[in-house]
């Protein structure tokens, strides 16, 4: 039986993941929702998304890309959300927990649904009834500009089914993309949520005028945080060097191709939050993370002081100069 493959989401990474289940040899059938009408007859006319990667050539029929959210996902096996978190909950209004009810739900999503303050997983499963051995997450360290450039890239699926793990992995290698699997749901989720979080942060020193050695010395304290929240929250045996978790966390909180690096570079430089966002074209999803994390840490009680720093400066507005200046003696 050929899988058919549903990608829920217009934007870069959505885009890259297309390219990567188009580039990859095994037979599938690919559809494509976007809520853009002009994008969707850019696409079916021209092969290009014409607000990202738009040098990626799309290669699927045009019957296959729409905006009727309800008929993409009853084709598909392998449904892939792919919107920002913040919007998650409008993209999927209308939905019925029997529409998803049997289907792979993968999340390559790298937020928190605000409100609910929950990651992807756990909205799918309390608010759909999807269950957990049908969730999947796309972990990186991957942008979508290099998967465009076709340069070597490697993504972790996590899955509490191994086996589904195994086989949505094999639909997205290609001669520049490998997979590896993992049974850590949450702690890929979560990793990928605060990674943002501590990205805005590097990007925060960076503008401020702070140099590569402190930027070692906050991102290698980024990993601990990271790695302390994770195990309160799902105390399990993981390694926290892995690429899904500290991989994640480097290319973000470095990378040129960074948007939330981009928007915290733009914060430590004096811009405020809504000029920033006015700005940049795509959503920095730190931005919501560090909102969503102070409250789901009111319960957890972790030591977070770099999470903490970040929110007092985009909610509380307190000033970047001295907000790190704070941070610098906390650090070690």
């Amino acid at each position: 039986m050929i899988p058919k493959v549903a990608m829920i989401g217009g934007g870069s990474w959505a885009t890259a993941i297309i390219k990567m289940l188009s580039d990859n040899i095994a037979e599938k059938e690919i559809y494509w929702w976007m809520r853009n009408a002009d994008a969707i007859t850019h696409l079916q006319k021209y092969k290009h998304n014409p607000n990202y990667l738009s040098s990626v050539e799309i290669r699927m029929p045009e019957k296959n890309i729409s905006d009727d959210l309800s008929e993409i996902i009853r084709q598909a096996d392998y449904i892939i959300l792919n919107v920002p978190a913040a919007f998650l909950k409008a993209t999927l209004n209308g939905l019925t927990p029997e529409q998803l009810k049997g289907k792979k739900i993968i999340s390559a999503i790298k937020g928190i649904v605000p409100d609910e303050n929950q990651i992807i997983g756990e909205f799918l499963h309390e608010k759909y009834g999807v269950l957990l051995s049908d969730i999947l997450v796309i972990g990186g360290p991957c942008h979508a500009e290099e998967v465009a450039l076709e340069k070597l890239s490697y993504l972790t699926i996590a899955s509490v089914d191994l086996e589904a793990a195994k086989r949505f992995s094999g639909l997205l290698q290609t001669r520049y993309i490998k997979t590896n699997v993992s049974d850590d749901i949450f702690g890929t989720e979560y990793a990928a949520v605060l990674k943002n979080i501590y990205a805005v942060a590097s990007g925060i020193c960076h503008g401020l005028g702070y140099g590569d050695n402190f930027q070692a010395v906050l991102i290698s304290n980024a990993i601990r945080e990271i790695s302390r929240f994770v195990d309160a929250v799902h105390p399990i045996s993981r390694d926290i060097k892995e690429p899904a978790y500290l991989g994640d966390l480097l290319v973000t909180a470095y990378s040129q191709f960074s948007r939330n690096r981009t928007f915290g570079n733009m914060i430590g430089k004096g811009y405020t939050v809504k000029s920033a966002q006015l700005e940049m074209n795509m959503v920095a999803e730190g931005y919501y993370a560090a909102s969503c994390m102070h409250v789901i840490n009111k319960k957890y009680k972790v030591d977070m002081p770099i999470s903490r720093a970040v929110y007092a400066i985009l909610y509380e507005k307190h000033s970047p100069h001295i907000e790190m200046r704070l941070l610098t003696e906390q650090l070690n």
